[in-house]
C-alpha cells in the first residue's frame, strides 16, 4: 500500500489556508497514486487551539471546514486528517482530539485520541474526553489502526511519574491492525527525534507492524514543531526520517523495497534551525514584518541577531547600541562589526545623559544611599524604553536578548532588558549560546571572536564581569540542568558534586526569581522543560532548598 506523508505547518485557526494545504496534498497524493495520505493531529484547526476550544465560533468554523473537505476532496484515495469533534458520548468532556478518514465524501472512519497529556507544556485533559474503542478500518489489503501522537507513548514515561494505564495500540493491534498511522504534533526539543525512533522500534519489534509517525512542522506562539516523520517497518526498523522544520510531501510504499535508513541529530545544528524557525512563524503568523533589538556586542544578542537574520532576511532587521557610560569601545566595535556581517541595520542611541538626568531626579530620594543595583537597572530601563519606543512608532517587534540561565537566575532587569515581544534564546543556557555561536562560525567568522573570548560583563558598572556575581557559567547551567530539567533537589544535586551553599544560593535565586518569569516575553522552547507554560511555579511561596 503507498502511503502520502503531508508533513504540514498549519496555522491556528486557519481553517481557509490550512485546509487547502490540505486539500493541494491529497489531489497529489491521488495522482501518484497513493491509497492513503496522512495529515498531523488537528492539521485542520492548527495546534494547540487552547481555549479557542471554549469558543462556538471556533467550533463551528472547524466543522464547516471538514464538511468542505468531504465536498472537495477527489474521489478515490483516503485521507486522514485531524481536527476537533463532539464527544459522542453523554458524560466527561464536550470535545475529543479526533482523526477522521475522509473519502469519496464520506468519514469511513474516525478514531479520538486516548492518552491526554497533562504534563510540560500539555494541557489536553482541561478540553477533550479519551477514546474508550479502538477500532482498524480496511483499507486494501491492510487495517489500519490510528493512535494519535501521545496514545504510541504508553510503554514510555515522557514526564516523571507519568505512567498510563491503557495501550491504544495494543488493543488496535488486538483488534487486527496490520498498519500504525500515527498522526503527531510533538513540539521539538533536542533528542526527541530519536524517542520517537526507539518507540516505533519497539511497536516494530513486540507487534509486528510498520508505523507511519506524520508530525507537524512550523511554529505557534513558544513551541515549535520540527517535522521529522518517521516511518519504520514490520521489524521497527526506520525506512523514512522526514525533513527537519519544513514542510514535505512523501510517498511511501510499505510493500516496496525500502532500504533502512539511520537517524542522525545534531545539537547545534538543529538548535539554530528551530530558533530560526521559531522567529520566522511567530513573526508571520503574527503579522509582524521588521524586528529590532539591543546590540550590546555580547554574545547574546549577537546571538539573537543572527537568529534574526536569518529568519526574516537581514534588510529587516534592525540593531541599536545604546553606550553608556561604562561601555567599552571593544564593545562597540564588535557591535558594529557584526551588524556589518550580517548586513542588518545598525544605529546609536546613547543614554548617558539620560541616565545622568534620571540619577538628577532621584538625588533628593536617595539620599545617604550607596551606588548599587539600583542605578545599574537604571540604565537597563532606559535602554527599554528607547527600544519600546521604537517599536511603537514603527510596528517592530522587539526581541529579547536574555539566555535561560540568566532569566533563572534573576539577573536580568524587569521592564529593561526583558522588554519585548519574544525571547528567542530563553531556553539556551550560557553555555549552549557560546557552542551554538562557536557553531555559526564554524566556516567563516560571522560573530566576532573577541564577542566569543571575552569574559561575559553586563558593563553597568565598572570593571563589572559576570563572574563577580556568579559562579562560572560550566557549573551555574550543571546545577540548572539537574534542577531545572531534571527536578533534583538541593541534596541529590549536591551528590552529583556541587557545593553545597552554592546549591542553596542558586536554588533561593531562581526561587526569588519568579515573579520576573511570569512577566517574560514568551520563550522559544527548545529544551524538555522551558520557562513558561512547561514549568508553572507559585510566585508566593516559600523559597526552600528542593
Amino acid at each position: 500500500m503507498k502511503i502520502a506523508i503531508g508533513q504540514l505547518n498549519s496555522k491556528v485557526g486557519d481553517f481557509p489556508g490550512n485546509r487547502q494545504k490540505i486539500l493541494e496534498i491529497v489531489w497529489r497524493a491521488k495522482e501518484e497514486g497513493a491509497s492513503l495520505v496522512v495529515f498531523p493531529e488537528m492539521a485542520l484547526c492548527g495546534y494547540p487551539p487552547m481555549d479557542l476550544l471554549d469558543h462556538n465560533a471556533f467550533l463551528t468554523e472547524n466543522q464547516v471546514s471538514l464538511e468542505w473537505l468531504k465536498e472537495h476532496l477527489p474521489g478515490g484515495i483516503a485521507a486522514a486528517v485531524g481536527h476537533v469533534d463532539e464527544n459522542p458520548s453523554k458524560s466527561g468532556k464536550s470535545l475529543i482530539n479526533v482523526v477522521s478518514v475522509l473519502k469519496d465524501g464520506q468519514v469511513i472512519h474516525q478514531q479520538a485520541k486516548t492518552l491526554l497529556p497533562t504534563y510540560d507544556v500539555f494541557d489536553e485533559a482541561r478540553y477533550f474526553q479519551q477514546a474508550t474503542e479502538w477500532e482498524s478500518f480496511s483499507l486494501g489489503n491492510e487495517q489500519v489502526g490510528i493512535a494519535i501522537c501521545e496514545d504510541l507513548w504508553w510503554e514510555t514515561e515522557p514526564s516523571k511519574g507519568t505512567r498510563y494505564p491503557i495501550d491504544p495500540v495494543g488493543n488496535l493491534l488486538s483488534r487486527g491492525a496490520t498498519v500504525i498511522i500515527s498522526p503527531s504534533a510533538s513540539p521539538y526539543f533536542h533528542g526527541k527525534g530519536k524517542i520517537r525512533a526507539d518507540i516505533l522500534k519497539r511497536i516494530g519489534e513486540t507487534g509486528g507492524v510498520p508505523v507511519v509517525y506524520v508530525n507537524a512542522t512550523g511554529a505557534n506562539d513558544n513551541l515549535i514543531f520540527d517535522g521529522m516523520s518517521l516511518v519504520s517497518n514490520g521489524k521497527g526498523d526506520l525506512i523514512h526520517i522526514g525533513s527537519r522544520f519544513k514542510e514535505e510531501f512523501t510517498l511511501i510504499d510499505l510493500a516496496g523495497e525500502n532500504s533502512v535508513v539511520e537517524l542522525h541529530e545534531e545539537k547545534e545544528r538543529d538548535l539554530l534551525e528551530a530558533l530560526v524557525l521559531g522567529v520566522r512563524d511567530y513573526l508571520h503568523k503574527c503579522g509582524f514584518k521588521q524586528v529590532h533589538l539591543g546590540l550590546s556586542g555580547g554574545i547574546d544578542s549577537a546571538l539573537v541577531a543572527v537568529i534574526a537574520a536569518r529568519a526574516i532576511g537581514p534588510e529587516n532587521v534592525r540593531a541599536f547600541t545604546l553606550p553608556s557610560g561604562y561601555s567599552s569601545e571593544a564593545s562597540y566595535s564588535d557591535a558594529k562589526e557584526l551588524a556589518e556581517n550580517l548586513g542588518i541595520g545598525f544605529d546609536e542611541m546613547p543614554i548617558d545623559d539620560l541616565f545622568q538626568g534620571y540619577l538628577s531626579v532621584l538625588e533628593p530620594h536617595f539620599t545617604g544611599k550607596e551606588p548599587d543595583v539600583t542605578e545599574e537597572n537604571i540604565q537597563a530601563r532606559i535602554r527599554g524604553n528607547l527600544l519600546m519606543a521604537y517599536s511603537n512608532k514603527w510596528g517592530s517587534l522587539l526581541l529579547t536578548t536574555g539566555n535561560k540561565s540568566e532569566l533563572a537566575t534573576g539577573y536580568c532587569t524587569l521592564y529593561g532588558d526583558m522588554c519585548g515581544g519574544l525571547s528567542v534564546i530563553g531556553d539556551l543556557l550560557k553555555t549552549e549560546v557560546f557552542a551554538l555561536c562557536r557553531h555559526i562560525n564554524r566556516d567563516e567568522v560571522v560573530i566576532p571572536l573577541n564577542t566569543i573570548t571575552k569574559p561575559p560583563s553586563a558593563e553597568l558598572r565598572p570593571d563589572q564581569k559576570d563572574v563577580d556575581s556568579l559562579p562560572p557559567y560550566e557549573v551555574l547551567d550543571g546545577i540548572l540542568v539537574l534542577y531545572l530539567i531534571e527536578n533534583l533537589g538541593k541534596e541529590e544535586i549536591v551528590e552529583r558534586g556541587f557545593d553545597p551553599e552554592l546549591v542553596s544560593w542558586i536554588l533561593k535565586l531562581v526561587g526569588r526569581s519568579e515573579f520576573k518569569r511570569v512577566q517574560a516575553a514568551p520563550v522559544l522552547k527548545v529544551s524538555p522543560r522551558a520557562f513558561g507554560t512547561g514549568r508553572r511555579m507559585p510566585i508566593a511561596r516559600s523559597i526552600y532548598e528542593a
